[in-house]
């Protein structure tokens, strides 16, 4: 179906968004420090004004998609299209990816350690004293509510009004429902629609793409003693970059659909080798302990509005950076979901997706647990000292095979992240164009752009890492606000459908004629 508006490159998004990007480079270089501070300063603002938004438009947006998947409208197809194109194997494995991109192996090992040598605050604080509740926190940040936001009721609106109604496959398609196709037509809400959700991701990108940069030079300087230099985290960049911009350049049916398929296939395997010759009962117990206090304490953990300083750190920053990820992904989730129905499409976002994540966590994290309690400080300490990476390779030692194993978990990173980066360069260009099949030179300059900044950025240093990835806090609050309508406009969209494909015009019929006859 083509498009009733927006052929064509949206120069004005593109000015915007990537003027944004080329200042706060520039300021960088010219001035990292007042540029660290004006990102924290606005940082904790965010946190404190948005955060409880945050929290409940996380709860209702997966509630709601729980109740859709549930009900009658469940069996409504999606995308205007009667058979899915991918296998479900190849869907889930697409959409696992995203997410798991971020935390896929650094956050897996170092998030469920840091809650077991700090318990938070929730379960009393102190230290090294509560397992479950380390997972159960971990769970909490990357499992249910993390994972519906980005994909479910909004991906039922954009599917609608790009592929029932033919507009452009734009995050201000979201907005649709309310202004109807005048947001489409210059408009500048929709034009900063699109912008601020391209800088999210961009940050959302960026970040990881610096920090994995780093992290494998760490770990190649572990493994093999390569230097541990500025420029070999450039190369492990350029690298990175350059699987993704081919990947980007085959597009989503050959590219990132089989890079996502070896990239989950790969994971498997290293999980289950891991869950083998590791420490098996101990991280089977620590999911069902840890999946058990999470469900018993769900509402507490959601809404808790305790110690501030703590929650902005964890839940606010986690949750935020999800909720600017979030357009980019309903645009890819989108194209990839046609012929699905909305309980799969629930189902496997908000439940799949999730529970799949959490056993992961379980895996790798229970794994460090498990070394730190056989020896006190042989994670602990490492984690400490020299960060996440440093905690990966302290649980690959401890492992038999370490060497092998160590390695294995940097090129499940470097996959991806890669992965992640074609992804979003896949999702970026298809929002400058509206089309879901954007034009093969713009998603190959998108990948290729965000390694030329990845690489700016760790010049200037570390911070400006941090800085960049403090900074998809604050585009989520425009972001966020954009995908609040989803939680009434779906269910509206969904018994529409409904009715057109049939599914409940009989019942409603049936209904009118009972009352015509008593």
């Amino acid at each position: 179906m083509k498009s009733k508006k927006g052929k064509g490159l949206d120069w004005p998004v593109f000015y915007i968004s990537g003027g944004f990007l080329v200042v706060f480079i520039i300021l960088s270089l010219i001035n990292s420090d007042m540029v660290d501070n004006a990102v924290n300063t606005l940082f904790n603002y965010s946190a404190e004004w948005f955060g409880a938004y945050w929290q409940i438009l996380l709860f209702l947006n997966f509630a709601i998609g729980l109740g859709l998947a549930i009900s009658k409208y469940g069996k409504v197809k999606l995308g205007n299209q009667d058979k899915p194109k991918y296998s479900y194997f190849g869907w889930v494995c697409m959409i696992l990816v995203t997410l798991l991109a971020s935390g896929g192996v650094f956050w897996a090992a170092a998030e469920p350690m840091y809650h077991y040598m700090s318990t938070p605050p929730l379960f009393g604080g102190g230290e090294f004293n509560n397992i479950e509740a380390a997972f159960a926190q971990a769970f909490m940040h990357w499992g249910f509510l993390a994972w519906a936001i980005l994909g479910t009721l909004a991906v039922i609106v954009m599917m609608y009004v790009h592929y029932q109604k033919g507009y452009p496959l734009k995050p201000r398609g979201l907005l649709y429902p309310i202004f109807g196709d005048k947001i489409y037509e210059k408009s500048a809400i929709g034009t900063l629609a699109d912008s601020f959700s391209i800088i999210a991701t961009a940050a959302g990108t960026l970040g990881p793409l610096g920090f994995l940069g780093l992290q494998i030079s760490y770990g190649l300087n572990h493994l093999f003693n390569v230097p541990n230099t500025l420029t070999i985290s450039i190369i492990v960049v350029i690298v990175l970059v350059t699987v993704a911009a081919i990947s980007a350049a085959t597009g989503v049916d050959r590219g990132i659909y089989h890079l996502s398929n070896w990239n989950v296939q790969f994971t498997i395997l290293l999980a289950i080798i891991v869950l083998i010759i590791g420490p098996t009962a101990f991280i089977i117990d620590g999911f069902v302990g840890g999946t058990g206090v999470h469900i018993q304490n769900m509402f507490e953990m959601m809404f808790y509005r305790g110690d501030g300083e703590w929650l902005a750190g964890w839940t606010i920053f986690f949750w935020a950076w999800f909720i600017g990820y979030a357009p980019m992904l309903i645009v890819f989730i989108s194209r990839i979901s046609r012929g699905r129905t909305i309980r799969e499409l629930i189902i496997a976002v908000s439940v799949v997706a999730p529970l799949v994540t959490n056993f992961w966590f379980s895996i790798v994290g229970g794994t460090g647990v498990f070394f730190e309690i056989e020896k006190p400080g042989s994670v602990s300490e490492a984690l400490t000292d020299g960060g996440m990476p440093a905690a990966v390779m302290a649980i690959t030692d401890q492992l038999p095979l370490g060497t092998a194993m160590g390695v294995a978990f940097l090129l499940v990173s470097i996959i991806f992240v890669a992965t992640t980066a074609d992804t979003m360069s896949y999702t970026v260009a298809a929002t400058l164009t509206g089309h879901d099949n954007p034009t093969r030179w713009l998603r190959v300059v998108w990948a290729v752009l965000f390694g030329a900044f990845t690489a700016v950025i760790l010049t200037i240093g570390e911070d400006s890492i941090t800085s960049i990835q403090n900074s998809i806090v604050i585009t989520a609050v425009p972001v966020s606000l954009l995908i609040l309508p989803p939680l009434w406009n779906a269910p509206k969209i969904a018994k529409k459908m409904a009715l057109e494909q049939g599914l409940i015009w009989q019942r409603e019929m049936r209904k009118k004629e009972d009352k015509k006859y008593n």
